[in-house]
């Protein structure tokens, strides 16, 4: 007697390629989701800080952190010897790390209610002065050097700039910056930065690996393929 042979008809094997789609699609589409969402959160951070730095120059006309009647005029402000003059900056216009300033600001801001949270100077960052992102890092608002070529031919210029701190996926952050300016590391009002907020200090360039940027350079791009996930980004004022 011929013995039957088993196996799958092709209508079979066509049921379970369509379902091996629809699981694939439905992850793909998940993992999709999930990073527009810490993208919007990134952004939305960012905006929410940027509104409260200006909303504080519009009701004081003066800068958080370096405002020198905050001690008298916001409650709550603490008198620390080692944050800009007792609690008050110095009102050059610039709010300096040099003078703490940096640290100040979010005190300044949360104690005159622009921001969640309640902040108090102090010598060093830590999470009792500065807000962190949304992995764990934090940010930092200040006039400085630290964005942009950092490493480059041109360098850069002292700005005022937010930054987002590191431990940012090179696509997320390359994303956030198709968002909100330009796309570039190197160019625009959202720039690379290499600043450590209390982690480690994002690398860039095509010598480092991974790295966050292709290249030190204005021609540079994010190098979100192969890239890091220790990025970060800063934007301008």
């Amino acid at each position: 007697m011929r013995k039957q042979q088993a196996g799958f008809t092709l209508i079979e094997i066509a049921i379970v390629l369509v379902i091996i789609g629809l699981l694939l699609g439905g992850v793909l589409k998940g993992q999709e989701l999930i990073t527009s969402a810490r993208v919007r959160n990134l952004i939305s951070t960012q905006d929410g800080i940027k509104a409260a730095y200006f909303g504080f120059l519009d009701r004081f006309k003066a800068l958080p952190g370096d405002y020198t009647l905050a001690t008298t005029n916001i409650a709550g402000v603490g008198t620390v010897v080692t944050c800009g003059t007792s609690g008050n900056g110095n009102g050059d216009g610039r709010i300096l790390a040099a003078a703490n300033e940096h640290i100040l600001a979010w005190d300044h801001l949360s104690k005159a209610g622009f921001m969640n949270g309640s902040y108090t100077c102090a010598a060093a960052e830590s999470t009792a002065t500065t807000p962190n992102n949304p992995y764990g890092i934090r940010m930092q608002l200040v006039y400085d050097t630290v964005y942009g070529q950092t490493g480059g031919v041109t360098g850069s210029s002292n700005r005022h700039n937010l930054k987002t701190g590191p431990q940012i996926p090179v696509d997320i952050i390359a994303e956030v910056d198709r968002k909100i300016d330009d796309g570039l590391p190197y160019t625009g009002g959202f720039q690379n930065s290499l600043y450590a907020g209390g982690g480690t200090a994002p690398t860039e360039g095509a010598a480092a690996s991974p790295a966050c940027t292709s290249a030190i350079a204005v021609t540079g791009t994010w190098n979100a393929i192969n890239g890091s996930n220790n990025c970060g980004g800063a934007s301008l004022f």
